[in-house]
């Protein structure tokens, strides 16, 4: 989860072709079986959204089952790159306050963690 210093976080639409295409989300995605989950999001943020990961610290795991596959989540917070994010895969990107509404529709496993990504303080 790309944080700004002064709270602001980063979401994503999910590209055209993946399932829950134009919901929502945090940048990232799948790890490859020769990665780690810090190795995954490294790369994922280049490929997804063109920044180079400087700092981040681990937030938590979650898993959530879809009706087409069971997850497991680990988020982190990103709170330094650089470069400046891009819609690299024709996804959307949104810069969301604190204090602002979330976009919808966000992704399931994803929306019980809303209140604590807002309150997280550094």
């Amino acid at each position: 989860m790309l944080r700004r210093p002064e709270g602001a976080v980063l979401l994503s639409t999910r590209p055209p072709g993946k399932a829950y295409e134009g919901w929502w989300e945090f940048p990232g995605g799948k790890i490859e079986a020769h990665e780690t989950p810090e190795q995954a999001l490294i790369r994922e943020c280049q490929e997804e959204i063109g920044i180079q990961v400087l700092r981040l610290a681990f937030a938590w795991t979650i898993g959530h089952a879809y009706p087409h596959a069971e997850v497991s989540l680990h988020f982190y917070w990103v709170t330094e790159w650089s470069g400046m994010p891009r819609p690299i895969e024709g996804q959307q990107l949104l810069w969301v306050a604190a204090d602002e509404a979330w976009p919808y529709p966000i992704l399931p496993a994803t929306n019980p963690l809303l209140p604590r990504i807002r309150n997280y303080k550094a």
